[in-house]
């Protein structure tokens, strides 16, 4: 069943292959904004929007494409569902990424600390993704990549958890400032939530394979 829905034409492979694509930019971006948070690098965190960008464009082919005809009628829905699931991760990566720029790169070590273990963890989960993703068309079990994924956010519920602790005790300079920061801690902790759901679609279109 798989090899004749996703293999059938060269309309759906070119398909898969921009969409491990896209999956694949999330995970350089989100190389580049953990490199960004460790080394305090403005120009690693440039590179987020700018592969944003280029990740927007092959979203557009993607959803084109696909309402062109590509695959079955009823899972055309679904795929594209997953797609602009994965965009919004990029979205609040780039959003993260923009209230970084604005305090300066500079957080308290302890805050740091702990946003990089999520900045690493998200990095763990877009790889995840896209090993998912490309389970769908093997032989391996899907189960076990979802639920590393699962497992992958719970973590990053609790260093979220502390995270705002710590937040919560901590003095600010001024009110905008503090708002940058919260936006900042917020924006960063949603993506490990939008990768799940992204990986729920897959268990979707699984099922839907049936």
């Amino acid at each position: 069943m798989l090899e004749n829905v996703f293999f059938g034409g060269k309309t759906e492979q070119k398909v898969i292959e921009k969409i491990k694509k896209h999956i694949q930019i999330l995970c350089a971006a989100s190389v580049c904004f953990k490199k960004a948070l460790e080394d305090r690098d403005k120009e690693q965190l440039y590179c987020v929007p700018d592969l944003e960008r280029e990740a927007d464009s092959i979203r557009r082919e993607i959803v084109s494409t696909i309402y062109e005809g590509a695959f079955l009628p009823y899972l055309r829905s679904n795929i594209c569902r997953f797609v602009e699931i994965v965009d919004d991760a990029f979205d609040l990566l780039e959003d993260a990424a923009s209230e970084l720029e604005y305090i300066g790169l500079k957080l308290d070590q302890e805050i740091e600390e702990d946003c990089i273990r999520i900045a690493d963890i998200n990095l763990k989960m877009s790889e995840m993704l896209l090993i998912a993703f490309e389970t769908l068309f093997g032989k391996g079990d899907l189960r076990e990549k979802t639920l590393a994924i699962r497992i992958y956010e719970k973590q990053v519920d609790e260093i979220k958890f502390d995270l705002i602790k710590k937040l919560s005790e901590k003095e600010v300079r001024n009110f905008w400032h503090g708002k940058m920061l919260s936006d900042f801690i917020s924006f960063h902790t949603r993506i490990s939530d939008v990768i799940e759901d992204a990986s729920d679609y897959l268990h979707i279109i699984n099922i839907s394979l049936r």
